[in-house]
C-alpha cells in the first residue's frame, strides 16, 4: 500500500512539476532524473511483488510406518504412492515420504513410530495390525494417523469411538479380516472337494490373526466338515519347524491367516506349498502372485485409493476425528492356475467363473 501511495506521488509531480504538493527542490529536479527514480521505486515494488511470489510453499510429509521390512512392503507402499500421484500429489515434487519399517521387530515399532513424531510429519499412514496402529496412536495425540487396513475391530481395540464418529487423530480402514475367513475356507473345499485336514498358520503377535484362529474359523470349518490344526508363528525361526511337521503330517491344504508376519514371509510360505503340492488359501493377492493357489480379500488397489484419498483430505483441512472409518466394498477372488497344475490339482469351472483374476 505505501509503495503504492509513493508511485503515485512521484508519477503526480512527474506530470505537474510545479504542483505544491511537490517539494520545492522536486519542482527544479529534471524530468530524467524524477523518471530515474520513479523507475527505481517500481522496480523496488515489484522486486517485493517477486519476492513475495516466490515464497517457497510448504511441502507436506507423510510418515509411512510398516511392521515388516520394505521388500515384502513394497507392493502396499508404491500403491499407495500410484494413488497419491494420481491426485497431483508427486514424491519428491509437492509431498515427502518418510518410510519406517519395523522388518517384524515389534518392540521397534514405539521408536519408529516416535522417530516419526519427531519429524513432525504432517500425517502417519500405518500399514500393519492393531499393534503398529496402536504405537502410532500412542507417539501422538495431534498427527493425524490413517489405517491401511486392520483386520481386528478398531472400535472393540480401541483405536477410535466409532466408524462413523472416530473421534481422536485416527481414521482410515477396516479390512474385515476375521470376518472372511470363513469364506476363504469354504473357498478352497470348492476347489479341493477331498479337503478335510488344514494346517492353519496364524501370528500371535496379531491379534485379529487370534481372534479369526480361535473363533471364527472353527465355526466355519465344523459347518464344512473340516479339522483345522492351526499353527502358531512367533518368530521367523518358526517357519521351518513347522514346515518339516507339516511334511510329516501331511495336512491336505493350508490356510494362512492374515497380518504382517504371513504379509512378510508370502514367497517363502507360497513356496513352501507349492514345493509340497498342499493348496493353499491366503487373505491377499500378493501370496498368489508369489506362487500360492487362491487368495480372497480386499481388494488392494480399492484400498490404496481411498487411502490417498483420506491423506488428500486431511492435506487440505479436515480433521481425522471427522473422518468415517470405511470397511471394504470391493473383494477379489485370485486364482493361480499355473500352481493349480504344478500341484496336480484341477480347479472345478464353478470356481474359476467366480475369481476375478486368474494367473495362468
Amino acid at each position: 500500500m505505501i509503495k503504492r501511495l509513493l508511485i503515485q506521488f512521484l508519477v503526480s509531480c512527474l506530470d505537474n512539476p510545479k504542483s505544491k504538493i511537490c517539494p520545492e527542490s522536486n519542482r527544479r529536479i529534471q524530468n530524467r532524473k524524477l523518471v530515474g527514480v520513479v523507475a527505481l521505486v517500481v522496480t523496488f515494488a515489484m522486486g517485493g511483488a517477486v519476492a513475495t511470489a516466490q515464497q517457497p510453499k510448504k511441502v507436506p510429509r507423510i510418515g509411512y510406518l510398516s511392521a515388516i521390512e520394505p521388500a515384502g512392503e513394497s507392493s502396499r507402499s508404491e500403491g499407495v504412492r500410484l494413488a497419491l500421484h494420481e491426485r497431483g500429489y508427486i514424491e519428491g515434487q509437492n509431498i515427502v515420504i518418510e518410510y519406517r519399517h519395523a522388518e517384524e521387530k515389534f518392540d521397534r515399532v514405539s521408536e519408529l513410530a516416535a522417530d516419526l513424531v519427531r519429524l513432525k510429519v504432517d500425517i502417519i499412514v500405518v500399514s500393519g495390525g492393531e499393534r503398529v496402529i496402536l504405537a502410532a496412536k500412542n507417539a501422538t495425540k495431534t498427527i493425524p494417523i490413517v489405517m491401511m487396513g486392520t483386520g481386528s475391530d478398531p472400535v472393540e481395540a480401541g483405536l477410535v469411538d466409532s466408524l462413523a464418529r472416530p473421534g481422536g487423530n485416527v481414521t482410515g480402514l477396516t479390512n474385515l479380516a476375521k470376518e472372511l475367513g470363513g469364506k476363504r475356507l469354504e473357498l478352497l473345499k470348492e476347489a479341493v472337494p477331498k479337503l478335510a485336514r488344514v494346517a492353519v498358520l496364524y501370528s500371535a503377535a496379531t491379534p485379529a490373526s487370534v481372534i479369526d484362529v480361535k473363533r471364527m474359523l472353527p465355526v466355519a470349518a465344523g459347518a464344512l466338515g473340516l479339522t483345522l490344526q492351526p499353527w502358531e508363528i512367533r518368530t521367523t525361526d518358526d517357519f521351518e519347524r513347522i514346515f518339516a511337521t507339516l511334511n510329516k503330517e501331511r495336512p491336505d491344504g493350508l490356510y494362512v491367516s492374515t497380518g504382517p508376519v504371513a504379509r512378510g514371509n508370502a514367497k517363502r510360505v507360497a513356496d513352501f506349498a507349492l514345493k509340497s503340492r498342499l493348496p493353499s488359501v491366503y487373505g491377499n493377492r500378493l501370496s498368489v502372485e508369489e506362487g500360492g493357489l487362491m487368495s480372497y480379500g480386499a481388494d488392494f488397489a480399492d484400498s490404496h485409493r481411498r487411502v490417498a484419498t483420506y491423506v488428500d483430505k486431511i492435506l487440505k483441512g479436515a480433521k481425522p476425528a471427522d473422518l468415517p472409518v470405511q470397511q471394504p466394498t470391493k473383494f477379489e477372488l485370485v486364482i493361480n492356475l499355473k500352481t493349480a497344475k504344478q500341484i496336480g490339482l484341477t480347479i472345478p469351472q464353478k470356481v474359476l467363473a467366480r475369481a476375478d483374476r486368474v494367473i495362468k
